[in-house]
């Protein structure tokens, strides 16, 4: 069975693309998905993607959606000063692991 490392990114984070097409942009995460090791942030790497006609969607036609992106490509955008950080993690006095912003030190608030 393959083990599956934990991330520095979560759903509902904001992050920055670092690499690739949309690089220097910022999002939402919306979707991590961790056995491919991509997520799918707002409004990012847009992709078309051509629907058949169906009962639910009679028309069919062209729809533009967010493609995923490979979790080496985004950065935590630190809520402190609004820049790309690295991710460290640390046990708070309940001894719960918090993730901290390598740039400020501060505590990243789970969303």
């Amino acid at each position: 069975m393959k083990t599956i490392k934990k991330l520095h990114i979560k759903s509902g984070d904001t992050v920055k693309v670092i690499s690739g097409n949309a690089r220097g942009k910022t999002g939402k995460v919306l979707v991590v998905q961790r056995a491919r090791y991509r997520a799918i942030v707002e409004g990012l790497n847009m992709v078309t993607k051509h629907v058949k006609p169906s009962a639910s969607n009679p028309q069919g036609g062209i729809e533009k959606t967010e493609a995923s992106i490979h979790l080496s490509n985004i950065m935590l955008v630190d809520p402190a000063n609004g820049e790309a950080t690295r991710i460290g993690r640390k046990k708070d006095e309940k001894g719960k692991l918090q993730r901290y912003s390598k740039k400020t030190g501060e505590i990243i608030k789970n969303a």
